[in-house]
């Protein structure tokens, strides 16, 4: 496994629950997408409230429980590698956002047990 350290980039997905892609959910294809192409790891956060383009508001209040929550799906990894798979994201998110940012990667472990 690569170890990532230095600059890298953080793409951040955003996307919702309901979002499908071959009627499996999209964060899940999105995952296994990012698995095969080997990127170091991914990380799908469920939010508890937002909005998008269309300013319709999606909450987990009982009084509003919504069936379209806010999903974000991190990845840190190479500019390569990103660059690589944009086009078949592109494919994949038909509502949404991509957003990419540099991050510093302070360090990156394949184990807690690892020693320095």
């Amino acid at each position: 496994m690569a170890r990532l350290d230095g600059e890298q980039m953080l793409m951040r997905i955003f996307i919702g629950e309901s979002d499908r892609w071959k009627r499996r959910p999209l964060y899940e294809a999105l995952v296994e997408l990012l698995r095969e192409e080997g990127f170091a790891g991914a990380t799908v956060l469920k939010g508890i409230m937002g909005f998008g383009a269309n300013s319709i508001t999606h909450t987990d209040k009982i009084l509003r429980l919504s069936a379209d929550l806010p999903v974000v799906i991190e990845v840190v990894d190479s500019q390569e590698k990103i660059d690589r798979v944009l086009p078949q994201l592109d494919t994949m998110i038909k509502g949404g956002m991509i957003t990419l940012e540099r991050a510093r990667v302070i360090r990156y472990c394949e184990s807690l047990t690892e020693k320095d």
